[in-house]
């Protein structure tokens, strides 16, 4: 793996090269959510239908292949380029529970990450995870990570940052000949656990680092600081991976603190409180990661919001037709049922030149699956498209006023 900066604006954001396996990708970037390896919805002859290099980043969590074939028949096979026929495809693993829960009690003792698995909760040790990568043979992969949510105790965030730097030497004593490591950072929403880590992570021979733990309950108004303090201590000319940030508005925030490569998944939080006694009060937290692609594709939901001035808004139509959020269209809607216009004029996906928002409204009601891998195929590339915009911006050295007006222009 190489990595270079070209540009860079505003102080913090910056584009560069990342050049991974045969490809070469241009950062900010976007790593495309699968299942297993593949797109959730999106067919291995439909990923030519995708820009290119753009789409060819896939992020994977080896926690998937728990089912199914074994580690070792993975492994003889040649690993996942092989063994999905994705040759031209690079794999970036990096693992993430599902859901995120208060530590039990006896957590200080773990020698291992707890994660949901297919196959249940199960303790991964660093030797079995390192298995995994060995066997799945990924272009980049992440070191184990102890993510705590944003509401912990300083102890707790403590003991988290303690227990990843104590894995990431685990990993990197057992790490493979191939492959690049990046290193996990957390701390919480903690300034001076954040900075620890970082700085820790930064002295190790990696060759990036992964910026977890975000998007775990903290605010919008309270993550530039916690940015801030890791991306401070950290050299310049390795690049940087985050989870957790996958709304537009939050892939500007860290575009804005210098981050290079976003997965494309946001977090949403359920927390109830239950008051016990004047003395005790017990919160039982919910935490369930969404895949914003998926989901809005899940809900036939298509991304509208333009990439040129050429391309039509949806502020044209009525609340109850786009929803809540304006950057998006629901296409189950009546209204689109004699719609004969493509989701977005000017747009180049396969889905836009050969189809209308009509023959999608009519696959959504009758149930046809083809609805999602239409919708997959243009939310995908329309998202692709928002970061081709925001390089441009970056090298052109006008990111924070590209970043004001589209904060603005759907606030």
């Amino acid at each position: 793996m190489k990595f270079a900066v070209k540009a860079w604006s505003n102080g913090g954001a910056r584009a560069g090269i990342l050049h991974l396996g045969a490809s070469t990708i241009d950062t900010p970037s976007l790593l495309l959510s699968t299942r297993k390896g593949l797109p959730h919805f999106i067919s291995p002859d439909l990923l030519s239908c995708l820009p290119s290099p753009e789409s060819r980043l896939l992020h994977v969590s080896p926690l998937h292949f728990l089912e199914g074939l074994s580690m070792k028949t993975i492994s003889k096979i040649g690993g996942l380029h092989q063994l999905l026929g994705l040759h031209d495809h690079c794999f970036v693993a990096v693992p993430r529970d599902s859901i995120q829960c208060l530590p039990e009690a006896n957590s200080t003792n773990k020698i291992g990450a707890s994660f949901e698995t297919p196959c249940g909760r199960l303790l991964i040790k660093p030797v079995e995870y390192m298995e995994m990568i060995s066997s799945t043979r990924p272009e980049l992969w992440a070191t184990l990570a102890d993510e705590v949510p944003a509401w912990v105790s300083d102890k707790r965030n403590k003991t988290s940052v303690d227990r990843t730097i104590k894995w990431l030497d685990e990993c990197i004593s057992l790490s493979p000949a191939s492959g690049a490591a990046f290193g996990a950072i957390v701390g919480g929403s903690n300034l001076e656990e954040r900075r620890r880590c970082a700085q820790e992570v930064a002295k190790r021979n990696v060759s990036g680092y992964w910026v977890g733990g975000l998007g775990l309950g903290e605010s919008m108004d309270e993550r530039p600081a916690l940015l801030n303090a890791v991306i401070e201590a950290l050299p310049e000319e390795k690049p940087r991976l985050i989870c957790g940030l996958g709304l537009p508005e939050e892939i500007l925030q860290g575009i804005a603190a210098g981050v290079d490569l976003f997965e494309s998944t946001y977090v949403a939080q359920f927390t109830m409180y239950y008051h016990l006694t004047c003395l005790l009060t017990m919160l039982i937290a919910f935490t369930a990661i969404y895949r914003y692609i998926y989901h809005l594709t899940l809900g036939g939901f298509a991304l509208t919001f333009p990439l040129d001035r050429t391309q039509i808004n949806a502020s044209n139509l009525a609340p109850s037709d786009v929803g809540s959020d304006p950057r998006k269209i629901n296409l189950r809607a009546t209204v689109f049922r004699k719609d004969t216009t493509p989701i977005v004029e000017g747009c180049t996906c396969y889905t836009c030149r050969n189809h209308t928002r009509a023959y999608i409204n009519h696959l959504l009601n009758v149930h046809e699956m083809l609805a999602q891998i239409l919708l997959e195929i243009h939310n995908t590339h329309h998202f692709l498209g928002f970061f081709r915009l925001i390089r441009e911006a970056i090298n052109a050295g006008r990111f924070e006023e590209f970043r004001k007006e589209f904060v603005q222009r759907w606030r």
